[in-house]
């Protein structure tokens, strides 16, 4: 490797570090024992089910803290019922920490959705991505109306997330949860990456009064 590459990411790699410890001083210079409390425990009221796309990090949208929000992000903020991976998030969310509030957060121009939009093939993604394809075959009517393609991949991320809601509301984590407790919510939100702001999908759920039947257990 050419020695000026290795000194280029040298650098980018002692900016993380500088990075941190700037960080952290213009944290305890406001709060002298900020993480000195945070090490005794975390009480967050929140889940964050995100994208993993590095543009939409949960406390920098929300204006939260380290503790605040318990986080979880995959390719197209997925709620898939075989992910050990997310039940387990959710599990330990929902039974230790007790959050109040689920979020599944998407964005607009996720690339993850736009390329299941599409038939080329990426590799071992392909196989997640069929979760999301088998989302666009729900809504193939309305999307395949939808002419303009940024339209048509902004409405598709909309109703990706409001089926990931759905996903999350017919898992015996949550079900079992609302059983016992009427303070658990389930929301829908889509971040707009060109302005920063989030858009409430308004499809919360906190029962199962509207799940149909044959998924709401019992």
């Amino acid at each position: 490797m050419p020695e000026k590459i290795k000194q280029q990411q040298a650098a980018s790699y002692s900016l993380l570090i500088q990075g941190n410890r700037d960080y952290v001083k213009s944290v305890t210079d406001v709060d002298p024992d900020f993480f000195t409390n945070l090490a005794k425990g975390q009480h967050p009221e929140v889940l964050w089910i995100g994208c993993a796309d590095s543009r939409v990090p949960a406390n920098s949208l929300t204006g939260t803290r380290p503790g605040d929000v318990f986080v979880h992000r995959n390719i197209a903020n997925m709620c898939i019922h075989s992910d050990m991976s997310m039940l387990s998030v959710l599990d330990y969310a929902v039974n230790i920490l007790k959050v109040k509030h689920i979020i599944v957060a998407g964005h607009y121009g996720c690339g993850g959705v736009l390329a299941a939009m599409g038939n080329n093939q990426f590799g071992l993604i392909d196989n997640w991505l069929r979760h999301i394809k088998d989302v666009y075959r729900l809504y193939a009517r309305e999307l395949d109306q939808i002419k303009d393609e940024k339209q048509r991949g902004d409405r598709f991320v909309e109703l990706n997330v409001i089926e990931q809601v759905h996903n999350l509301s017919t898992t015996s984590i949550i079900q079992n949860a609302w059983k016992e407790r009427f303070d658990l919510h389930i929301h829908g939100w889509v971040i707009d990456i060109s302005t920063g702001l989030i858009k409430d999908l308004n499809v919360s759920c906190s029962n199962t009064d509207n799940l149909g039947q044959v998924f709401a257990l019992q």
